[in-house]
């Protein structure tokens, strides 16, 4: 059987690729959602079948949206370190820059910085959105801070998904304030 092929763009900044997902970064991604770092995402969740649906998810926001969260491979070593980008699951009221590092390691470098801005250009220009919200756990102080940088300014008029247990924060990015 042929896989079905989209075109899903590759984009680089001066450390990462942000690609589509490949089927080898499933471990890593299980690895991260089964550990504490996950906790502002959902995990942890050590379950496979339910980390592989949430791989799956990623993945499938392409076909049907056309636009999905980028894998960040480290362009020194190649590996797989975490996601950004788009996104937008059906119960969410507007679409998302979202992003996780998987590792310890990958932090405290401006990894996730390259990577969100990068997705913002993609997002207001080749998806030729004018706005995008980041829905942060109240709490996350390095979302917060990462979401401040990228020049998001908290909305607390704005909506936010209905399966939360505790109501998110939203941080706004508009394109006319993003460079």
């Amino acid at each position: 059987m042929t896989p079905l092929t989209l075109h899903i763009p590759t984009l680089e900044t001066e450390r990462l690729i942000l690609r589509a997902q490949r089927v080898e970064d499933f471990e890593p991604f299980a690895a991260f959602l089964g550990s504490e770092r996950a906790r502002h995402t959902g995990g942890p969740v050590t379950n496979r079948l339910q980390a592989w649906r949430g791989f799956a998810h990623v993945a499938g926001q392409w076909l049907l949206r056309g636009y999905s969260s980028f894998v960040m491979e480290a362009k020194a070593t190649g590996e797989p370190i975490g996601l950004v980008g788009p996104w937008m699951p059906e119960t969410w009221p507007e679409p998302e820059i979202g992003w996780s590092l998987w590792s310890a390691e990958a932090e405290g470098k401006g990894l996730a910085f390259e990577g969100a801005r990068a997705s913002l250009d993609y997002a207001f220009g080749a998806l030729g959105w004018t706005t995008a919200v980041s829905y942060i756990e109240r709490g996350n102080a390095g979302s917060i801070a990462l979401a401040k940088r990228l020049g998001a300014v908290r909305d607390d008029a704005a909506a936010f998904p209905p399966d939360n247990e505790e109501p998110p924060l939203v941080y706004r990015h508009n394109a006319g304030g993003h460079a």
